[in-house]
């Protein structure tokens, strides 16, 4: 058992490396073509990975079915907006107000956590759904704070002293992100490794039967929540430095929380791997394929404005639905999913 344990850890690990290592290239197909397009296109896909790894640890780690963690990421894009744009008395810059933002998500993820975490199931489901539409209407409503549906900008890109980042250097930008998500992933895969991702496996296959063991359930539960919420925060703050702006609050709707949960339905449940791989299909489609196969059929003509019918991107969800179809018809435990219940509890615990 200890053995094969091992050699699961060790294909996980390098799915990991295999992955990050052709994530490093996109910037120097764009550098051989002569192009910024590349690696511009798929900052939205390391972002969304960001987002997928607090899902990870809140839905496939320990098994609680979160479904308004758009509005996490939407009180992580506020909260760095005020802490950056001008417009407010903090600007702080790139790396406080990330670790900020991440203390914010934290906080927020805790305490919608210690009311909520008593029901299970579908009742939970539905009161994070309503949490994120709550969050919503309050961004609209404090419009003194928020602007409204106008949103915060301008907010800044990253810099560091010297070292600036902004749209004219989208290598530098992509590399950022890429570098933050790798140590977050390493974080990750060193957290679920440990006692903590074997506490939550545990919570996450028999919640009883791990209490009769002496875990404490709903304070791994909320751990998760936290940790899982202050990722999705901080998501949302490289989601509006990304853009530049906060957007409008119904742009951190429910589609996106679907989406971040599909990435893992698709990657597998309970993958680290599978997070980012799941992203860069599912966000990948969005972001990169149908964008290009939209524009490859306007510059031929099939596709204007006459003409909207045959665009590819008005179809992009049917495409999602027909790609979960097939994936839980022929593959339910997703793509880098191993379909089997991992061993949680020590040997000498077990009769």
């Amino acid at each position: 058992m200890k053995k094969s344990i091992l050699c699961a850890s060790w294909n996980q690990t390098s799915y990991l490396l295999i992955i990050f290592a052709i994530l490093t290239l996109p910037p120097l197909f764009d550098l051989f073509l002569g192009s910024l397009t590349i690696s511009s296109s798929l900052r939205p896909i390391l972002i969304f990975c960001v987002m997928a790894l607090g899902l990870h640890l809140i839905t496939g780690l320990t098994g609680l079915l979160h479904l308004g963690l758009a509005g996490m990421m939407a009180i992580g894009a506020y909260s760095y907006g005020i802490l950056t744009c001008d417009i407010y008395p903090f600007q702080l810059g790139f790396f406080l107000a990330s670790i900020v933002t991440l203390a914010v998500g934290f906080a927020a993820g805790f305490l919608l956590g210690i009311p909520v975490l008593r029901l299970r199931g579908d009742y939970l489901a539905i009161v994070t759904l309503a949490f994120g539409e709550i969050i919503q209407d309050l961004l609209r409503n404090l419009e003194l704070i928020t602007k409204g549906t106008q949103g915060i900008n301008p907010v800044p890109p990253p810099s560091f002293l010297w070292f600036s980042i902004d749209g004219s250097t989208p290598a530098r930008w992509y590399y950022c992100l890429l570098a933050i998500l790798a140590f977050l992933t390493w974080m990750v895969h060193n957290l679920e490794s440990g006692r903590f991702g074997r506490m939550w496996r545990a919570v996450r296959d028999d919640e009883l039967a791990s209490t009769c063991f002496g875990i404490p359930a709903m304070q791994a539960k909320l751990l998760a929540f936290g940790l899982g919420s202050s990722l999705a925060a901080l998501a949302g703050a490289l989601w509006a430095s990304h853009l530049g702006s906060t957007g409008e609050p119904g742009n951190y709707d429910f589609q996106v929380s679907v989406l971040c949960l599909c990435i893992l339905i698709v990657g597998g449940l309970g993958s680290l791997p599978g997070v980012i791989l799941g992203a860069i299909l599912i966000v990948g489609l969005n972001s990169v394929v149908l964008v290009q196969v939209s524009e490859f059929l306007g510059r031929i003509g099939i596709v204007s404005s006459q003409n909207v019918y045959l665009s590819p991107n008005n179809y992009k969800y049917a495409l999602y639905g027909f790609v979960l179809i097939a994936l839980m018809r022929f593959r339910p435990q997703g793509l880098l999913g191993n379909g089997a219940r991992e061993e949680v509890l020590p040997k000498e615990l077990k009769t």
